[in-house]
C-alpha cells in the first residue's frame, strides 16, 4: 500500500499546475470531496475536522522527524540542522497553519465551511492566505499580528537567500544562531496569537487547539 499521506497534504497546501490545469482540478475536486464527504447532511454546519487533524498530523510528523535526526553530529551538521529547523518554524508552520487560519476564518463567519471556500483557499500561497485575512474587515483587530507575521516572514526570506555554506556558517556562530532562533520563536508566537484572534474560542478553533 502506498503512502500517500503527505503528497495529498501537500497538494492540497502548496501546489500549483505547471500543465493540465484540468486534470489537476479534478484530482483537488476529488480530494476535497474525500474530506467533505458528509458535507450534504451537515452543510450549515459543516466543520473540516478530518481536514485539519491531518493538517496537524503532518506538521507533528515534520517536527518528528527533525527531532529524531539531530542526535549526536558533528558541528557543521548539527549546524545544516539548525539551519533545516529554522526553515521548518517558518516555512513549514506558515504552509500548514495558514491553511488552518484561512479555514477557521471561513468558519467563523459562515459557521460552516464548503468545497468552493476550500477550493478558493487551495488556489493561495501560504502569504497570499494571510493576505487575504488581513483584508477581511471582521478580523480588522487581528490585522496587526498578521501584519507583523508577513513582516516576519520576509525577514526569514531575506536571512535564507544567502548560500547554504553561508547559512551554516552563520549557524555555527553561537551569537548568531541564538538571534535566528529568537525570531523563529516570535514567528510561532505571532502564528498562536493570530489563530486566537481568527478563532475566537469557536468549537473548530477548540478542535485545532485540544
Amino acid at each position: 500500500i502506498r503512502n500517500t499521506f503527505t503528497a495529498r497534504l501537500l497538494l492540497l497546501l502548496e501546489s500549483s499546475p505547471l500543465l493540465g490545469a484540468g486534470a489537476y482540478d479534478d484530482v483537488i475536486a476529488d480530494v476535497i470531496s474525500a474530506y467533505w464527504r458528509d458535507y450534504e447532511d451537515h452543510k450549515n454546519e459543516f466543520m473540516p475536522a478530518f481536514l485539519a487533524n491531518d493538517i496537524l498530523r503532518m506538521w507533528r510528523t515534520f517536527c518528528v522527524n527533525y527531532e529524531a535526526r539531530t542526535q549526536s553530529e558533528p558541528p557543521e551538521r548539527k549546524a545544516k540542522r539548525k539551519l533545516k529547523n529554522y526553515k521548518l518554524k517558518h516555512s513549514r508552520l506558515l504552509t500548514c497553519y495558514s491553511a488552518l487560519l484561512y479555514l477557521l476564518a471561513i468558519f467563523h463567519d459562515k459557521h460552516t465551511v464548503s468545497p468552493a471556500d476550500t477550493a478558493a483557499m487551495i488556489k493561495l500561497t501560504p502569504t497570499r492566505r494571510l493576505e487575504w485575512l488581513a483584508s477581511q474587515s471582521n478580523l480588522a483587530e487581528a490585522r496587526p499580528k498578521i501584519d507583523e507575521l508577513l513582516k516576519c516572514y520576509e525577514e526569514f526570506l531575506d536571512n535564507t537567500s544567502h548560500p547554504e555554506a553561508e547559512l551554516v556558517q552563520r549557524f555555527m556562530e553561537k551569537e548568531q544562531s541564538k538571534k535566528y532562533f529568537e525570531s523563529a520563536n516570535r514567528f510561532g508566537d505571532l502564528v498562536f496569537e493570530v489563530l486566537d484572534a481568527v478563532g475566537r474560542k469557536n468549537r473548530f478553533h477548540r478542535l485545532i487547539v485540544v
